[in-house]
């Protein structure tokens, strides 16, 4: 249970947030009106918003933001199902582990926008190119939660699960996956936000529709407003997937607070 304390902080760190962004957006509106920044480069917040409102009203930037939250999400899912996948696999085996850990660790640091070329190869300019590299970049918090999740349990829980005689697939199911849980949800958060991230990096490579492409095309026009308007876009996005995500974290946790 939360105690008194944390509640009554809760609107103390509402109120200290929201004072924050206040502040960012005051500081914005004075260096756009008194021209610190020339308003070629740093839009108003109203002609941002204005700009927001207008692509909203016309469907274009709404159409844009579907087709980038769509290609987030399915590149997520991928990821989520490769890393979880892979990982239970992995994190079961001791054998596993041994032989193919150091081929992981040599792969892991590889960042996305790295493997881009030989995707574009593999799949050339496609959707499908920007598809496979979201879930290649998304995969690996997962797949290193998992894998953290399966290696901690308790040695007690292998003994007893030996005692029971069950299966590794079992074991995993009964005992492994219910121990990694909070290392998979604290992964899948991560994977979320880089999953947006390559997606929007996908877009302008590949030219895909999306606000990745509308971004880039807004910034070679000079369309300040425009280009800060898809970028407030992508802000809300992350914010309001990642508070979805921690909504789902704190219920599928609760037993850990009981």
């Amino acid at each position: 249970m939360r105690d008194g304390n944390s509640l009554r902080r809760h609107p103390v760190d509402m109120a200290g947030a929201i004072g924050v962004l206040a502040a960012l957006l005051a500081l914005w509106w004075l260096a756009s009106h008194l021209q610190w920044v020339s308003k070629v480069f740093l839009p108003t917040p109203e002609a941002t918003w204005a700009s927001l409102r207008e692509g909203l009203a016309d469907g274009e930037l709404g159409a844009f933001t579907q087709a980038t939250v769509g290609r987030m999400l399915a590149g997520w899912g991928l990821a989520g199902l490769a890393g979880i996948a892979l990982g239970g696999l992995i994190g079961s085996s001791a054998w596993a582990r041994a032989w193919i850990a150091p081929t992981l660790e040599f792969i892991r640091p590889l960042p996305a926008s790295a493997v881009m070329p030989v995707a574009i190869a593999v799949f050339g300019l496609s959707g499908g190119m920007v598809l496979a590299v979201v879930a290649f970049g998304a995969m690996w918090p997962v797949l290193l939660g998992t894998l953290h999740g399966l290696t901690s349990v308790h040695p007690r829980l292998r003994e007893v699960s030996r005692m029971l005689q069950l299966s590794r697939t079992e074991f995993l199911w009964k005992i492994g996956l219910p121990n990694a849980m909070p290392d998979i949800l604290a992964g899948l958060r991560l994977s979320l936000t880089i999953a947006l991230i390559v997606s929007v990096v996908g877009e302008m490579i590949a030219s895909q529709p999306g606000l990745g492409q509308a971004i880039l095309l807004a910034a070679r026009a000079f369309r300040a407003s425009d280009l800060f308007a898809g970028i407030a876009l992508l802000g809300l996005i992350g914010l309001v997937s990642n508070a979805l995500l921690a909504l789902a974290e704190r219920r599928l946790l609760r037993w850990q607070h009981r």
